[in-house]
């Protein structure tokens, strides 16, 4: 029966790279291994080639939180010291890059807000096949290379009204949304888009004043991706019903011009020239 050497090691410990050549300069991993509170990044992200360090830096933050954390601008703002324009732009770059999803919710009270998907592993960085290289720092293609990106998106329908005379005050309350909220800063072709759903509204007897409150109240929060989008929603959906049907008023009563009796000189109101009524029944029972 073999005997167990006591003085062998419980385990074999791993190599550390750069450990052979002491003399060699450049990068040495002193690593151990994580049991706890721990987060697995992938290279596609720590070594990306294409997002700034800022942006690597905030997504494998934004990986290592829990679910139903907080990651609004203000919150990562508050958080961490580069203030909310770089953090706002480090977001942007993420998301164009696949690794954050905005999604848009209409919760039971009725109100929209946004959730945030974070993605570990955007399309564009899973391995189309076992033993593939993906890990591997992503090259920049060629220009000529480029997939295009793919279309805008079409605008939501909005509701037609019946009387286009209204048309260009819809696009005046349209453009002046902007003071209310920058965030709606509208185009040219979203506001030729949107104008006839708010002349809907203005000829329903809603007043310019309700239309601007029910479009730009109670915005989200967070960025606008869409505002065009989101006002097409609101026009549509929150259509007030016609006004209650009324009747037309009564044409007001004839009101004839004076004319001066000719039998006694007593003005009165007539048609035309003759005898007031009393001098006409006056004559009629006179033998």
């Amino acid at each position: 029966m073999d005997t167990q050497n006591p003085s062998a090691p419980s385990r074999v410990r791993s190599r550390i790279a750069g450990h052979d050549h002491p003399n060699r300069g450049g990068l040495i991993h002193d690593n151990s291994r994580h049991t706890a509170r721990f987060t697995v990044i992938g290279n596609h992200l720590a070594q990306h080639a294409d997002l700034s360090l800022l942006a690597i830096g905030l997504g494998t933050h934004i990986q290592s939180l829990p679910r139903g954390a907080r990651i609004d601008i203000k919150s990562l703002a508050a958080r961490f010291p580069e203030g909310v324009a770089r953090i706002a732009a480090a977001l942007r770059e993420l998301e164009k890059h696949g690794y954050l999803r905005r999604e848009r919710l209409r919760i039971p009270s009725g109100r929209i807000v946004t959730r945030t998907v974070s993605c570990n592993q955007p399309p564009a960085a899973r391995r189309p096949r076992p033993g593939h290289e993906s890990d591997r720092p992503s090259r920049p293609a060629p220009t000529g290379d480029r997939t295009p990106e793919p279309r805008r998106k079409a605008l939501p329908a909005v509701p037609t009204p019946v009387n286009s005379g209204l048309l260009q005050a819809a696009t005046d309350l349209l453009a002046g949304l902007r003071r209310h909220d920058s965030r709606l800063l509208l185009s040219a072709t979203d506001t030729a888009h949107l104008a006839p759903g708010v002349a809907a509204w203005l000829e329903r007897d809603v007043s310019p004043a309700d239309v601007r409150r029910a479009l730009a109240d109670d915005l989200p929060t967070e960025r606008l991706h869409r505002p065009a989008a989101l006002l097409a929603h609101r026009l549509t959906t929150h259509l007030p019903p016609p006004p209650p049907f009324a009747p037309p008023a009564a044409p007001p009563p004839v009101r004839h011009p004076f004319q001066t009796c000719d039998g006694c000189e007593r003005a009165h109101r007539a048609p035309e020239p003759g005898p007031c009524r009393d001098c006409r029944e006056r004559r009629l029972l006179a033998p």
